[in-house]
C-alpha cells in the first residue's frame, strides 16, 4: 500500500518546562541578593535563570557584600605612645598683664577757666579742639579781629574734659557788659511813635433851607378828562356802564350802534 508524503517535516514537541518552586521566585532571590548576599547567591544557582544571569547576579552581589570591608579604615595600634598621659594635668599658662602705654597713663586735658579773660588767651584751647567763638549778643556780629573781646560764657565748664564736647565761647566787645544768657538782644528796637489822632472836622453853618411847596392836586375835572376805557369790560369794572356821550371816558369804540349810549349790555 502506498503512503502519501507528509506536507511538512515532523518536529518533535519541546520537552516540558520544569516546575518553579517558591524559593526559586525571582523577586525573593533579588531581595536576598541585596539583603543577605550569601543566601541570595545560593538560591540564584538553584533557580531557572540562564547561566549568564547567574554569573552576573553572583558578581554584583559579592561586590555588594564585600564593599563595607574594602572601604573601612585599618584599625589603629593602641600603643602607650599614642595614648595621652591621663595623670598629668596641664599647668595653667600665666596671662601677661598689659602694660599701659604712655598715652593711657596721661590724664585727659581739662577745660580751663576762660570766662573773664580776653579771647587771645583762650584762642589756643578753642582752635586746638576745633571749637568756635560767637558773639554773646545775637544782634552783634564778630569783626575780623576780636582778640581783645572778653569771654562771657564757655562750654564745657571749667574742669570738664575737653574731649567731652567741642569748646564754644561767647564774646562781647570791650566796654559792653555781658548779658545774663547767650543770644540776648543788645539793641532793643525803639517803638514807633503813635501819630496823634486827626482833629474832627467842625460842622459848617448853612442857611436854613425852605421846604418846597407841594404841587396842587389835580382837580376832578382834569382827572375825568383823562379817563380812557379800552373796552366795555373796563367800563363795567369801573362801574360806569352804560356810558353816554359827553361822559368822561366815552369813546366811539364803546358805542358800536352809534346811538350815544355805550356798553348797554
Amino acid at each position: 500500500m502506498y503512503t502519501p508524503p507528509q506536507p511538512y517535516p515532523y518536529a518533535p514537541p519541546p520537552p516540558p518546562r520544569p516546575l518553579r518552586r517558591w524559593w526559586q521566585h525571582p523577586a525573593l532571590i533579588i531581595v536576598l541578593l541585596v539583603v543577605f548576599p550569601p543566601a541570595g547567591i545560593a538560591l540564584a544557582w538553584t533557580s531557572l535563570w540562564k547561566k549568564s544571569q547567574k554569573i552576573v547576579a553572583t558578581v554584583l552581589s559579592g561586590l555588594w557584600f564585600l564593599l563595607p570591608f574594602l572601604t573601612s579604615d585599618p584599625p589603629k595600634d593602641d600603643t602607650k605612645a599614642d595614648r595621652p598621659a591621663a595623670s598629668a594635668s596641664p599647668s595653667p599658662t600665666p596671662t601677661p598683664t598689659p602694660t599701659p602705654t604712655p598715652s593711657e597713663t596721661e590724664e585727659a586735658p581739662v577745660m580751663p577757666a576762660l570766662v573773664g579773660g580776653d579771647y587771645a588767651s583762650a584762642e589756643q584751647v578753642v582752635t586746638d579742639n576745633l571749637g568756635r567763638a560767637y558773639a554773646a549778643y545775637k544782634d552783634v556780629d564778630l569783626p575780623a579781629e576780636y582778640a581783645d573781646w572778653l569771654v562771657c560764657f564757655q562750654r564745657p565748664e571749667a574742669g570738664a574734659p575737653v574731649t567731652s564736647m567741642v569748646p564754644v565761647v561767647y564774646l562781647t566787645q570791650p566796654g559792653v557788659p555781658c548779658p545774663k544768657s547767650p543770644n540776648t538782644v543788645l539793641h532793643k528796637p525803639t517803638p514807633k511813635p503813635t501819630p496823634p489822632p486827626a482833629p474832627k472836622p467842625r460842622p459848617t453853618t448853612q442857611p436854613p433851607t425852605t421846604a418846597p411847596e407841594p404841587e396842587p392836586e389835580p382837580t376832578r375835572e382834569a382827572v375825568e378828562e383823562n379817563v380812557y376805557y379800552r373796552n366795555c369790560t373796563a367800563v363795567r369794572a369801573a362801574g360806569a356802564a352804560p356810558i353816554h356821550r359827553g361822559e368822561p371816558g366815552y369813546a366811539p369804540h364803546l358805542d358800536r350802534d352809534g346811538d350815544g349810549v355805550g356798553c348797554e349790555s
